[in-house]
């Protein structure tokens, strides 16, 4: 793992793609904190991190659509899947380089409130826990891009699926708000929710029979259960499609909070989408 790890952390420092990410990211903050903070005299640097979210949105899909893609493109995976070597230490090594760059501009953030501190009061509790907060959802973020990556062998569908995941999962909540609460509206979400599953399962396998399969289960199970008691579908899509917004975890951290809730959820989608990673690379060694 930690050569997988030396490896990648050097090819995104000996190229432009580390660079643009953390530079991106530090001036859209910069802007932000020059604008809020020292403009206008607001203590408060959470507030300019949770501005800057929406960066994520661009800034995950560049660093991430490499990670994979471009491997199975040249051909070049084949070399590392037929090492001795765990695919879980090949996703290990390849997640923490990418984490790795992502810390560094983290840790430059950390003297912002120390800086704002020489011009007035700064409560370090809540700042360092929006810090906190935000390092953890782009963690999240980091490990969904990684997963598209591993689908494609096209660095610009990556970018493309990652940039719409993610952006599906920042305005989940808004949208979630003009879907009917009716049970039947909450039974055809869950319908293309396992379409969508379907598409997921055949892009890891390249199995059209098993993810036919899976979706007539799921389809068959949903249905019986639509018709034995059709309430239990009453705004459960979206309950559903709250539980994927990531950003609005976030909230509680810029508030000063330090949700542990919010920790356990975003070290939660981390784990869920580094095995799906795994899996998806794993079908491709045996094949």
């Amino acid at each position: 793992m930690i050569a997988i790890y030396k490896r990648e952390l050097k090819s995104y420092l000996t190229s432009m793609t580390g660079y643009i990410f953390m530079a991106f990211i530090m001036f859209l903050v910069g802007i932000y904190f020059t604008a809020y903070n020292l403009t206008y005299g607001y203590s408060h640097f959470g507030y300019v991190l949770s501005l800057s979210v929406f960066a994520f949105l661009i800034v995950v899909p560049i660093l991430t659509m490499r990670l994979l893609a471009e491997e199975k493109r040249q051909k070049t995976d084949q070399i590392l899947l037929t090492a001795p070597v765990r695919v879980m230490d090949i996703i290990l090594g390849k997640y923490f380089a990418i984490l790795t760059i992502f810390t560094i501009p983290i840790v430059l953030f950390c003297f912002y409130p120390l800086l704002l501190s020489r011009f007035g009061t700064v409560s370090y509790l809540m700042a360092y826990t929006s810090i906190i907060g935000y390092y953890f959802l782009g963690a999240a973020y980091l490990a969904v891009g990684m997963f598209i990556s591993s689908l494609t062998e096209s660095q610009v569908i990556a970018a493309v699926l990652s940039f719409g995941a993610l952006l599906v999962s920042y305005m989940i909540t808004g949208l979630s708000q003009f879907i009917s609460s009716t049970a039947f509206a909450s039974f055809m979400g869950f319908s293309i929710l396992i379409i969508i599953i379907a598409v997921i399962a055949y892009s890891m396998t390249k199995n059209m029979a098993f993810s036919a399969g899976l979706a007539l289960v799921l389809e068959c199970i949903t249905t019986i259960l639509y018709l034995y008691k059709a309430t239990l579908f009453a705004s459960s899509i979206s309950k559903l499609l709250n539980v994927i917004d990531l950003a609005s975890r976030y909230e509680n951290f810029v508030k000063g909070i330090f949700d542990v809730t919010g920790i356990v959820y975003y070290v939660s989608v981390i784990l869920i989408f580094i095995f799906l990673t795994v899996q998806s690379v794993q079908k491709r060694r045996w094949s």
